[in-house]
């Protein structure tokens, strides 16, 4: 651990940016789901009750380098006094004489936060120039946004390495999880990574079959590992230009000593709609005319046999078409089952990606999970052994 946390600088009276995730999902003007805005509210509390003065630097949506009024930060306001319990200022630019000025009429016990950071072109493209602005601002610089650490941008990357940098408590939280799952994790460890399609995941599954014990494919994916094995998946969504790819994997798994868990029975349907005629059959025996939708309950017995034998897990990617009934029973099983041994204490489980908590969510396991990531990208890229420019910058 390379990298400084809030216990390691001296916050009272100091002026701190603290860059965090606020991107959250909105209807008429209502912020809809403010998980992201809730996981925040460690680090501003210590950072106020230290004596410090916050100032959140954070990005909205895709302006691409113009102000556009419907992405403003300042309707996020009433959310973030609500989950903060505190005063929070809203200033029009995150640099320059306004936010200079408003930094100075900063009383204590208030929160500012700053325009959207993607206002100015120089974010994405990582601007010096735009990183000095800002720097002028505080006296310490706190990154809370993993989930924007795998991005190179002027307020997560350059700004880092112009102040004292620290990361606040959900960055240190998602870090720390992150290492005992793939740097020094208890074994056996099992990862279990679903999805569409292999193509989007060749990297995740290239680091993980080196450095895990057992790798469950699940979901559209598991397909494409069927194919390449000369299995008929019949109208199955296959990317069956991937199947010498997979087959490569498969090679590298064997070599690494990694079992691969493909499912052993699959549940088939000749429509994909909610409530469709369905079977179950051999994973050798897809119907030509039908198509693979979920896992069956031998391939979650297997699973379920593997999760009780792990110490680590790290699941990214649902087992089906999880949407749609009755093609999220494999996701809800498993996911029970993890948060089942989890709960028991045999088990440390992390997971991550956008689909992955819905899925997580839905079988109501998310809460017995050790730690899940509110990252999507980031978390990938981690998993995918990559290293991410805002970790790197706190590490000096």
């Amino acid at each position: 651990m390379g990298w400084k946390t809030l216990d390691d600088m001296d916050l009272a009276g100091k002026t701190v940016l603290t860059r965090v995730d606020i991107n959250v999902p909105m209807e008429a003007g209502r912020v809809t789901d403010d998980t992201r805005i809730q996981r925040l509210v460690p680090t501003i509390s210590d950072l106020l009750a230290k004596g410090a003065r916050p100032m959140l630097l954070a990005h909205f949506d895709r302006p691409k380098g113009k102000v556009v009024p419907s992405m403003s930060l300042q309707q996020l306001v009433p959310a973030l006094e609500s989950a903060f319990g505190a005063p929070v200022i809203f200033v029009a630019d995150c640099r320059g004489p306004a936010a200079e000025a408003a930094v100075a009429a900063l009383e204590p016990g208030q929160i500012l936060l700053l325009e959207n950071t993607r206002f100015h072109p120089g974010e994405e493209a990582n601007d010096a120039a735009l990183a000095t602005e800002m720097a002028k601002l505080g006296d310490i610089y706190c990154n809370d946004a993993f989930s924007a650490a795998h991005r190179a941008h002027a307020s997560t990357e350059a700004l880092a390495r112009l102040l004292p940098a620290c990361a606040g408590r959900l960055m240190e939280m998602e870090l720390k999880a992150l290492e005992s799952a793939l740097a020094t994790p208890q074994r056996p460890v099992t990862a279990v990574v679903g999805g569409a399609k292999v193509s989007t995941k060749l990297d995740l599954l290239g680091n993980l079959v080196a450095k895990v014990d057992n790798l469950v494919i699940g979901g559209g994916m598991a397909n494409t590992f069927l194919a390449a094995q000369g299995i008929d998946v019949g109208k199955s969504l296959c990317e069956h230009d991937m199947t010498g790819t997979a087959r490569e994997i498969l090679a590298r798994a064997e070599t690494a000593g990694c079992t691969i868990l493909l499912p052993a029975d699959v549940v088939v349907a000749r429509e994909f709609k909610a409530g469709a005629d369905h079977e179950t059959v051999a994973a050798t025996a897809c119907p030509a005319d039908a198509m693979i939708l979920d896992a069956g309950p031998a391939a979650v017995a297997a699973i379920a046999e593997v999760l009780e034998a792990s110490r680590t897990l790290i699941w990214n990617g649902p087992l089906g078409a999880f949407e749609i009934a009755p093609f999220d029973q494999a996701t809800n099983a498993a996911a029970r089952k993890a948060a089942d041994c989890t709960r028991s204490g045999g088990l440390i489980s992390v997971a991550g990606g956008g689909d992955t908590v819905a899925a997580l969510n839905q079988a109501g396991a998310a809460e017995d999970f050790s730690y899940i990531s509110t990252a999507g990208g980031a978390f990938l890229e981690w998993m995918e052994g990559k290293t991410l420019p805002g970790v790197a910058a706190l590490e000096g």
